[in-house]
């Protein structure tokens, strides 16, 4: 294809990584030097000698790229992909939340902005929340968890610990109701479902696993079941039946689609190699802030 070549070309000619979202569509997946989370690929390209990365995915997750790799150039194909629940919460709420709770420790998931990463103490992905809340966040007697309020009602769960919760939540995840699970299991009797923390927790307690995207790539990887109920955005299936052709997957709903997840075509990230465009610049000032709450999670097992 025609277009796959101009990409590959130019994608020499800058010394560019291609990086694509689990979500994101077929195509793109295809195309890219490297497939998962947000954070995974951050840390994959900040180890790359590239010169320009582009971050097919959305805004916090090309920030995320450029606070771990300040000296790349970090390219996000469509200036418009956005995360909505990144959005809900501002470093202005944040900073006034903090205010009425002096001395709560303040933990972000990844989705968000990094002017909200700048004023928190720790980083937690969906994948190591528990992790970072139980042993970092051991000794703090008030925590603030923000954007995301049902992955803090997962790890409150997990933890037993209460938290002082921002009101955010993925649109996408929100979408999946109880009865989808239900109807799903009707269709694939024996089926295994999966679904992401960030899926409302009356859902999380019919599925079977309630697990990071990465968590999944690996569970159906290691997994002798044959047959999967997939309880998060569907993007995700493509690279699960290239990865295990011998397994059936199958979405939850198909109303869980994420708008911004799909912006990311082919050609925009032909046109993002050609005009290098759209880059994403993060002040200095807020970047090292931001990194050293990203730093205090990678550090933990080190």
């Amino acid at each position: 294809m025609e277009i796959i070549e101009k990409i590959e070309k130019l994608k020499k000619e800058r010394r560019a990584v291609i990086l694509a979202h689990n979500y994101q569509l077929p195509e793109v997946q295809d195309i890219a030097d490297f497939v998962g989370d947000s954070l995974e690929l951050s840390i994959k390209a900040a180890q790359t000698d590239a010169e320009a990365i582009v971050f097919c995915g959305v805004h916090f997750m090309a920030e995320t790229a450029k606070i771990l790799s300040p000296a790349k150039t970090v390219l996000l194909p469509d200036r418009t992909a956005g995360c909505p629940m990144a959005d809900m919460i501002t470093a202005e709420q944040l900073r006034a939340l903090k205010a009425e709770h002096p001395g709560a420790k303040a933990i972000c998931y990844v989705n968000t902005s990094a002017e909200v990463k700048a004023e928190c103490d720790l980083c937690c992905t969906s994948a190591n929340a528990v992790r970072m809340v139980g042993e970092v966040m051991k000794d703090a007697e008030e925590i603030i968890f923000v954007p995301d309020r049902y992955l803090a009602a997962f790890v409150a769960e997990k933890t037993g610990r209460a938290f002082i919760v921002w009101p955010g939540f993925c649109p996408t995840h929100a979408r999946i109701l109880p009865e989808h699970i239900e109807a799903a299991r009707a269709l694939h009797p024996g089926a295994v479902v999966m679904c992401h923390p960030e899926c409302r927790p009356e859902v999380s307690a019919l599925a079977d696993l309630t697990i990071s995207t990465g968590g999944m790539i690996r569970y159906a990887r290691e997994a002798e079941t044959r047959e999967i109920i997939v309880g998060t955005e569907p993007g995700i299936i493509h690279r699960l039946k290239k990865e295990n052709p011998d397994k059936n997957f199958y979405p939850v709903s198909d109303a869980v689609v994420c708008p911004n997840m799909k912006r990311t075509s082919l050609e925009k990230v032909l046109w993002a190699l050609e005009d290098m465009t759209y880059a994403i610049e993060v002040p200095e000032e807020i970047a090292a802030r931001a990194r050293r709450c990203i730093e205090a999670m990678l550090n933990v097992g080190r």
